[in-house]
């Protein structure tokens, strides 16, 4: 079941799931593009984008291969002898922030609601935005929530139908009393399935404008 965005979006909601990239923390993948193109791997946007992905960037989001494989990997793919550090800088270019105000509405929402975060991450994100948070709020990303996902480390990925049935087994959630937020739309499929109610981030929406 679709939210619609001027109806009361908390209506019979007692859980809510977040996504991270896009809806929590602002991201760019046409940066992280800009910045492989600096040093000179060209066509890396027709390997890797919000709405597909090579095996490669699947397998590293599931936790299946490391950072050294994946960076190697890289290598490989675009026959060039870029260093580790150039590769993660590149690679991370993708995180821009996380803007005060949605830290806050976080806080507030859990006041009355529990509240998770469910993440298509990979262990060289994970690391670079964890990192950013706790230097600008000296306290740990994953204490806003009451419990936080990250597929690298369960081995499982959204759309996937079993990601979304572990955690509401995991927490004892009732799947109609939930909704499940995300920018992308293909990350619905098996939710809805389930009876988990959903609402879509556009672009240029914001999830502190939609709770308003």
């Amino acid at each position: 079941m679709k939210i619609k965005n001027n109806s009361n979006i908390l209506s019979g909601i007692k859980n809510i799931i977040f996504d991270f990239g896009g809806v929590i923390i602002n991201i760019d993948y046409f940066a992280c593009v800009k910045e492989f193109k600096n040093f000179n791997v060209v066509n890396f946007d027709y390997i890797y984008s919000q709405s597909q992905q090579i095996t490669l960037f699947d397998d590293f989001e599931k936790g299946f291969i490391s950072p050294d494989f994946f960076r190697n990997k890289i290598r490989e793919l675009f026959n060039f002898n870029l260093s580790d550090e150039e590769i993660d800088f590149a690679w991370n270019k993708i995180i821009i922030d996380i803007p005060d105000e949605r830290i806050r509405l976080l806080k507030k929402l859990r006041k009355k609601h529990s509240i998770f975060l469910l993440s298509n991450t990979n262990e060289i994100h994970y690391k670079f935005y964890n990192k950013m948070f706790f230097d600008k709020y000296k306290y740990n990303l994953s204490d806003l929530f009451n419990k936080a996902y990250f597929s690298f480390y369960i081995g499982m990925k959204k759309p996937d139908r079993k990601i979304f049935e572990f955690l509401i087994k995991d927490n004892d959630l009732i799947p109609e009393e939930t909704l499940f937020i995300d920018d992308s739309i293909q990350n619905f499929m098996e939710s809805e399935k389930l009876g988990i109610k959903s609402c879509f981030i556009d672009k240029g929406q914001d999830i502190v404008d939609i709770f308003k």
